[in-house]
């Protein structure tokens, strides 16, 4: 069997699934105002490998989000699979954020466009189509009145940005899914499996999250 580990901690939620040919069969998260994640994370891989009956031994990979995301959530939840990793001698496969995040979407038409919080009225975010498929690259922006007015199909956000997002973007085509804030690992089961078929996988010993921190350095004004 196919088991791979799934860690998702990009955002508040400090999430864990264990998925066997691509189907999740233990997820366990928590999403907290202050970041637990150095707390929680080794707690839930312990408890599913333990809850699922089987052991580390029997896992053929290790999935991690790899942002965009909070920088300290990333580097806990790519540290700790990279030690997975090492000492299990399997691979690691890089799972994008905000793909996990629009996964939770089932639409059939329009477009769906994750965000994450990153401050003040910024934000990242895709753009992906009802099949998942990349319509428009992930961006460090600022959310104006004029963001996604090039798209001329409904849109669906979701991500915990949505109440500040809502004040400025409220053309009829806009809809927010306020029920889903927050990427989770139940979502890259499947992701992760279809990249672990093909090979597609990083290196583990020089891997890094996609911070986007470019986005963060400002010019001095003196």
């Amino acid at each position: 069997m196919d088991y791979i580990l799934n860690i998702e901690t990009a955002t508040k939620n400090c999430s864990v699934a264990l998925a066997k040919e691509g189907k999740t069969i233990l997820c366990k998260e928590i999403a907290e105002e202050g970041y637990s994640h150095a707390e929680r994370l080794h707690v839930f891989i312990e408890e599913i490998i333990q809850e699922a009956g089987i052991t580390f031994k029997d896992l053929v990979a290790v999935a991690v989000s790899q942002g965009p995301g909070s920088y300290t959530g990333l580097r806990i939840g790519v540290s700790a699979a990279k030690g997975l990793c090492f000492a299990l001698g399997i691979p690691l496969i890089a799972i994008d954020t905000l793909k996990t995040l629009a996964s939770q979407v089932k639409v059939s038409n329009g477009l769906i466009i994750p965000m994450i919080d990153a401050r003040r009225m910024e934000v990242y975010s895709a753009v992906f189509t009802p099949n998942f498929e990349n319509r428009r690259a992930t961006l460090a922006e600022i959310i104006t009145e004029n963001s996604f007015e090039d798209f001329q199909e409904i849109l669906y956000f979701v991500g915990d940005c949505s109440e500040k997002c809502k004040t400025v973007l409220t053309k009829e085509t806009f809809v927010f899914l306020d029920e889903i804030k927050f990427p989770s690992a139940k979502e890259m089961s499947l992701l992760s499996f279809e990249k672990y078929k093909i090979s597609d996988t990083v290196d583990v010993a020089y891997f890094e999250p996609y911070y986007l921190k470019d986005f963060m350095i400002t010019t001095s004004k003196k």
